[in-house]
């Protein structure tokens, strides 16, 4: 309530409302964590995205952005009505702050939960964009191991991301296991592409298991990153 009045008075004394701080891209990472994934590969995935975001190229790849910034925030999701906010949004401009971030990452407690809802994921993230970043582009990274069997289609809520001007990118993780006695699904791939992915530049990754994921994961942020017009391709050198 005494939020609500000072916005009012604020709103009626004309003074500005704080301006939110511009970065190259507002990035969503998207992860899943429903019952299909075990203790081992939920702890490979988060591994994955720690060690991204402490490597050398990642960090170079932000600095060499138009605005040498981003913005990102990571979400862990699985039914529809399970998506958990593991770390808010967070500023990262060089090498203190990224790795700042792959620490907190590490150190936050992992839960696996459920069903598999990409639309709810989808849907949890949208709201999010800015609240904190004006980003030239804001993107939505879906990384998961099966199809949407909980929530609304995947394809509606992506639609709905899209016409907000949202960019949605996807890493399907092919895990070579069976799943709750149904065979491991190889066509996953496929229906990310056609379900998943959607916006200017969408682009899906594609980890052949989960120790592939680590790998999958540099590659598609250094993608997310440097995605602009005329953005040379990442340099190779360094780790």
């Amino acid at each position: 309530m005494q939020r609500a009045i000072l916005a009012a008075v604020l709103t009626v004394a004309g003074l500005p409302a704080a301006a939110l701080e511009p970065v190259d891209v507002e990035l969503v990472l998207a992860v899943d964590v429903s019952r299909s994934i075990d203790e081992v590969e939920a702890q490979l995935q988060r591994q994955g995205y720690v060690e991204a975001f402490r490597n050398q190229r990642v960090i170079r790849t932000i600095g060499n952005g138009p605005l040498g910034r981003i913005g990102v925030t990571y979400v862990e999701w699985a039914a529809v009505d399970f998506q958990r906010h593991i770390i808010g949004w967070t500023l990262i401009k060089d090498a203190a702050s990224a790795r700042a971030f792959a620490d907190q990452l590490e150190a936050s407690p992992r839960q696996s939960w459920g069903w598999t809802s990409v639309s709810g994921a989808i849907d949890f993230a949208v709201p999010l964009f800015g609240q904190t970043f004006e980003g030239t582009r804001q993107v939505i990274d879906v990384s998961g191991d099966g199809r949407n069997n909980s929530g609304r289609p995947a394809a509606a809520a992506r639609d709905d991301a899209v016409a907000k001007g949202i960019t949605v990118n996807g890493l399907a993780i092919i895990n070579d296991r069976t799943n709750f006695g149904r065979p491991p699904d190889r066509e996953l791939d496929a229906w990310y592409r056609e379900n998943v992915i959607g916006g200017p530049g969408a682009f899906l990754v594609v980890a052949e298991d989960f120790e592939a994921f680590g790998e999958a994961v540099l590659n598609k942020l250094l993608k997310e990153i440097a995605d602009r017009p005329g953005a040379p391709p990442p340099s190779r050198d360094g780790g």
